[in-house]
């Protein structure tokens, strides 16, 4: 029972992190993590998103629309098949994406424990 307790703990400073992330960037905390992964990854599908969020293709779609919404990914043809879409970061989402790495917002207490420091 203290391993779910724990749990719930853990689950309530996430949210209380994405409550703040979202108040302070206009955006959800998948939103975040698929602008990190396109960073990182560069262009990818719909179904490599979803592989690397953790997320069904259903809720990826959502993030994916959202972002676009926002300017901040761009989609494009693949080169060989025409059929496939890539996504990649935009200006504003490469200048987003500083921001975010720059202000480096404060984790929970819960967090700063279990997150070693990324600075």
């Amino acid at each position: 029972m203290e391993t779910l307790c724990r749990i719930r703990d853990i689950y309530r400073s996430i949210t209380e992190f994405e409550n703040t992330f979202q108040r302070h960037y206009g955006m959800g905390l998948n939103e975040g993590m698929l602008l990190c992964t396109l960073s990182k990854s560069g262009p990818c599908t719909s179904g490599e998103i979803a592989s690397f969020l953790g997320l069904t293709c259903s809720n990826t779609s959502k993030v994916i629309a959202s972002a676009e919404k926002k300017e901040l990914i761009q989609r494009t043809l693949g080169d060989h098949d025409k059929r496939q879409m890539y996504f990649k970061l935009s200006k504003k989402g490469k200048e987003q994406l500083s921001a975010i790495r720059e202000q480096d917002l404060e984790l929970p207490e819960l967090l700063k424990t279990i997150l070693p420091e990324s600075h």
